[in-house]
């Protein structure tokens, strides 16, 4: 029974928990029993909190004993990124700055997961404060794609997206600053949204770059991951970038999927030299399946996406260089020369050359360089101007489009190790979808076959105006259950077994 539960979808295992065929404790056990038979493989988990989950799992049971009302997802196990505070678990933000830090206080989005009564099964791997393309970068070792474990499941949540392709979670929290959620789902056959920035609470999640990230659902099916958007989303007032709008009707989207009048932008800077032609091929697929589902094909122009990795790449570092700046050794996380002889100065000199990885140093500098007096208009005031470039062509394209499809990533997953010395190399997968970070708009991924030479996932993005959420799940429905249509069956059966 266990290998059946956690093949379930969300939807599919909550309409069971709510009927008292499952029990929440048995849906829990089977996919801890998962995690236990497979993760020393993949290194999805940093920290697997059993206990805490069983309690969780209890609590349901006891709810429907006693008829109280099941929320939508009641029971239903979820991977938190280790990126979001958890009140008495460990968050390391994949740093051993971090280590051992148990946080006082829950995330607004964790406070809402147990509010909703889904199950916390414990903190997912991911690359050091969010900075990188691959998970390589956590200093707890990289994760592998569960579709080939000797290749990266995207980053920097690739513990969150691994977990998914898996099966030891149906429902995974990741955070998306330049593609974090996208791209990991992409290369693992799954599904990652980006809310629009401020629809989903960012208090108590760690910044990396608080104008970027933002944190979102990811999951195995459109419905599920809408369902647990509809979850986490919404105004917090302990957010000062919080929106203060209801948040578009997102599962009703989800559940009624369309894209018959829909008009869909085909960005012309989206594709050309460094795109894999099986991902291509996949991706012109789509375009046409979706001409197929009624949708008018729009060729479109956006001359400033090609700006947006460079504009990123400043924007980002500067922020990041400004946030991690709280990592002193004084307040929490990791002490080093702590012994008598040294200044504070020096305390905190060692502490930082000790706990932050190589990517988070390379950013931290560079960011602080062009934030330098003399350097901060050449550089960082720069990027921002390309950045209002960028939002202005979605703009544009927004007023003769309803949403945009590109490739998720330019190619499928990479070895892993093939790109660790090369940061530019590894800074282009994230190509596609930096324009909508740097903009704000909301985007997701869904898997749309495997590319042909290689037999890995290809995903494709769609794109849509800040709070147009729905406008996302509308089409990534339609084209979700045309894709299981064509196949016959769900892509992510074709998944090796672990």
């Amino acid at each position: 029974m266990a290998g059946e539960l956690i093949k379930l979808t969300a939807a599919e295992l909550a309409a069971k928990i709510a009927s008292g065929e499952v029990t929440a404790v048995e849906a829990t056990e089977a996919h801890l029993a998962r995690i236990e038979a497979v993760d020393e493989k993949v290194n999805a988990f940093l920290h697997v909190d059993r206990e805490g989950a069983l309690a969780q799992a209890r609590e349901v049971d006891a709810k429907r004993e006693r008829g109280e009302k099941l929320g939508p997802l009641a029971g239903v196990p979820l991977a938190l990124k280790d990126l979001f505070t958890t009140e008495g678990v460990p968050t390391t933000a994949g740093s051993k700055i971090l280590e051992g830090w148990i946080p006082p206080y829950d995330a607004t989005v964790t406070k809402r997961l147990k509010d909703a009564d889904v199950v916390l099964l414990g903190k997912t791997n991911m690359d050091e404060f969010a900075m990188g393309s691959s998970t390589e970068n956590s200093a707890y070792g990289p994760t592998g794609n569960p579709w080939d474990l000797t290749r990266i499941p995207g980053g920097s949540g690739g513990g969150s997206a691994a977990s998914l392709a898996a099966y030891m979670a149906p429902l995974a929290i990741g955070t998306d600053t330049g593609g974090s959620i996208r791209q990991p789902a992409a290369v693992t056959g799954t599904v990652g949204v980006k809310p629009t920035y401020g629809g989903v609470s960012r208090y108590g999640m760690i910044a990396f770059s608080s104008s970027l990230d933002q944190g979102g659902p990811c999951a195995r099916t459109v419905l599920d991951t809408a369902l647990l958007h509809s979850v986490i989303a919404g105004h917090d007032e302990k957010d000062s970038t919080s929106i203060a709008q209801p948040v578009p009707d997102i599962v009703a989207a989800a559940r009624n999927g369309s894209a018959e009048g829909m008009r869909v932008g085909v960005v012309q800077e989206f594709r050309g030299e460094g795109y894999q032609p099986g991902v291509m091929q996949r991706f012109d697929e789509s375009v046409e399946l979706l001409r197929e589902l009624g949708a008018e094909i729009v060729e479109l122009s956006c001359p400033s996406f090609t700006k947006a990795l460079a504009a990123y790449y400043l924007i980002a570092p500067s922020e990041c260089s400004s946030n991690l700046a709280r990592f002193d050794a004084m307040r929490y996380g990791m002490r080093v020369g702590d012994d008598g002889t040294h200044s504070a100065e020096e305390v905190t000199a060692l502490t930082r050359e000790a706990g932050f990885g190589d990517e988070v140093k390379r950013r931290v500098m560079l960011g602080t360089y062009a934030l330098s007096s003399g350097y901060y208009d050449a550089y960082y005031g720069s990027a921002q101007k390309v950045r209002t470039l960028i939002t202005r062509d979605f703009d544009k394209a927004f007023e003769q489009v309803d949403v945009v499809v590109s490739p998720t990533t330019p190619t499928t997953a990479f070895p892993i190790g093939e790109r660790v010395d090369d940061p530019m190399a590894m800074y282009l997968a994230d190509v596609c979808t930096l324009p909508s970070n740097l903009a704000g708009n909301s985007a997701m991924s869904i898997p749309c076959g495997l590319a042909p030479e290689d037999g890995l996932p290809v995903g494709l993005q769609i794109v849509a105006p800040a709070m147009a959420d729905d406008r996302l799940y509308r089409v990534g429905a339609a084209l979700e259950a045309a894709f299981q249509a064509r196949w016959g069956h769900p892509l992510l059966e074709e998944a090796p077994s672990l």
